[in-house]
């Protein structure tokens, strides 16, 4: 399903996590489909790159953001604003993992994914929900597949679990304000996620095409969850 928008119309997308994998799938996806975009993501130089193939300062911002630091999520919102006008759409979308194991990867890169995955999407809410409501917008979360069953040993599997919750509180509270809010919960996915890349897995880009697919639903329908797995995924 695709939209065309006049040029005074064109909605505006924000994504955290932008400068790679499904981010930057997401951006490209949505640039063709006519939406401007925000890039957010600690990587400027991938974030211009991107920038410059999406059509240049007009038709993608770039901004420097750590999702665990609220000013900068907040100077993020601003920055869209000033620049576009509104804001339309965020998808909080940074994110990275650990490997599986109580006993494995070490309590900084732990405390770190759980800023992150846990705090960075909640915070991403909360510096963007003002905004939305006056748009009537649509809040769109990354969670995985891993946040809907338990993986042994995998604490990023608990910080999905808490976003799923997150998700479905999110919706809860800003339904009433006329926010859609949808979850995306890719299984196995070839992205720079994975230090070795999956065999049959799914690419950014289908994970893209499911964001887009909920973007395109008319203002009265919410798609609540996606869960896209490759057909060859088990569990």
């Amino acid at each position: 399903m695709s939209t065309t928008f006049t040029r005074t119309e064109e909605p505006v997308l924000l994504i955290t996590g932008a400068s790679s994998g499904i981010g930057a799938a997401t951006a490209r996806e949505a640039s063709r489909a006519g939406w401007r975009v925000v890039l957010a993501a600690r990587s400027m130089d991938r974030l211009r790159a991107l920038q410059e193939e999406l059509g240049g300062p007009e038709r993608a911002l770039a901004v420097h953001c750590d999702v665990t630091e609220f000013e900068q999520q907040q100077e993020m919102v601003v920055q869209t604003l000033s620049s576009f006008g509104r804001l339309d759409a965020a998808f909080a979308n940074a994110g990275f993992g650990a490997p599986r194991g109580f006993m494995e990867s070490t309590v900084g890169h732990w405390r770190d994914m759980v800023l992150t995955n846990v705090l960075g999407a909640a915070l991403t809410i909360r510096a963007c929900a003002p905004a939305l409501k006056d748009s009537r917008g649509h809040l769109l979360i990354t969670s995985s597949l891993a946040g809907r069953r338990v993986l042994a040993g995998s604490l990023y599997s608990c910080t999905k679990h808490a976003v799923t919750a997150m998700g479905e509180a999110a919706r809860l509270e800003l339904q009433g304000d006329g926010v859609r809010v949808t979850l995306i919960e890719p299984g196995k996915v070839d992205t720079p996620f994975f230090d070795d890349r999956p065999e049959d897995a799914l690419q950014d880009g289908d994970i893209a095409a499911a964001v887009m697919y909920a973007l395109a639903q008319p203002p009265h329908v919410t798609v609540s969850e996606i869960l896209v797995r490759p057909t060859s995924q088990a569990g």
